[in-house]
């Protein structure tokens, strides 16, 4: 498995496309320009995030001059979904494919399957344990502490706080969890009243927010895995008093953060 890091998300995605897209012409045949076929698979549809990186993978990988076609396999799912599109790209003549992983673990037998015919394969984002991979990720186990830290901070290391994680069994989610459970381990004083998992959609995000806000629980403080504005929202719904938010950097959650404390700087 080839590893590397960044540890800022923010502005992370352009930097790791630039390797990812590095990555797969340097260590393939070499060829005239612009004759690759780049696959690229993603299992979350509705996300900004994921709408953006597969935006980016399009326009980098052909403003570098070596890709002729990019074949994006797009739908929700999971792991055998996943691996089905992956079987899919093999078959429809990919040199490389970029996936975002809906496991760590669950797709390396197919991983396997298409190194074995050449293909380079980047995991983007998240990691996977396939020893074929190139891992191109940010380090998520450090965007769930450090943004706990702040949190527990804020809220003078006691007080009631929810954490709103994305989806059970995906890599950047795990690794998130665990970074949010080492700093939570520095703060006895914090107690967590409710975890739930958004799936990284920000409707069911918003709802469960305000139902916990209605349940009629104190709630001190949310750390969310990057489905934030709708938290704030929810909080004016219910007619609450706003509380410190961990957020990501969604244009929703920088207005209302520029909005509501005018001396943000970023």
């Amino acid at each position: 498995m080839k590893e590397r890091k960044v540890v800022i998300r923010l502005g992370a995605l352009l930097a790791s496309l630039v390797a990812a897209i590095a990555a797969v012409v340097s260590t393939a045949d070499a060829r005239p320009s612009a004759t690759y076929v780049l696959g690229v698979s993603n299992t979350l549809v509705g996300n900004g995030w994921r709408e953006e990186m597969i935006c980016a993978v399009k326009a980098q990988a052909l403003a570098s001059g070596k890709v002729s076609k990019v074949v994006v396999a797009n739908r929700n799912g999971g792991p055998a979904e996943q691996n089905a599109d992956i079987r899919n790209l093999i078959s429809a003549g990919a040199n490389a494919i970029i996936i975002n992983p809906s496991s760590p673990s669950a797709l390396n037998a197919t991983i396997t399957q298409a190194a074995a015919r050449g293909i380079k394969v980047v995991s983007l984002d998240q990691r996977v344990t396939a020893p074929q991979a190139y891992n191109v990720t940010n380090d998520q186990v450090a965007y769930g502490r450090l943004g706990a830290a702040w949190l527990f901070k804020q809220l003078g290391g006691k007080g009631n706080v929810v954490e709103m994680r994305g989806i059970a069994g995906v890599p950047a989610d795990t690794d998130r969890h665990t970074g949010f459970q080492q700093a939570l381990k520095k703060y006895p004083g914090i107690e967590v009243v409710k975890s739930t998992f958004t799936g990284w959609s920000f409707a069911p995000a918003g709802k469960q927010m305000l139902d916990i806000l209605n349940s009629g629980v104190q709630v001190d403080g949310v750390w969310t895995s990057g489905i934030d504005y709708v938290v704030v929202n929810a909080f004016k719904t219910a007619g609450k008093p706003y509380v410190p938010v961990v957020g990501a950097d969604n244009n929703g959650f920088l207005k209302q953060l520029i909005t509501l404390n005018p001396k943000f700087k970023g």
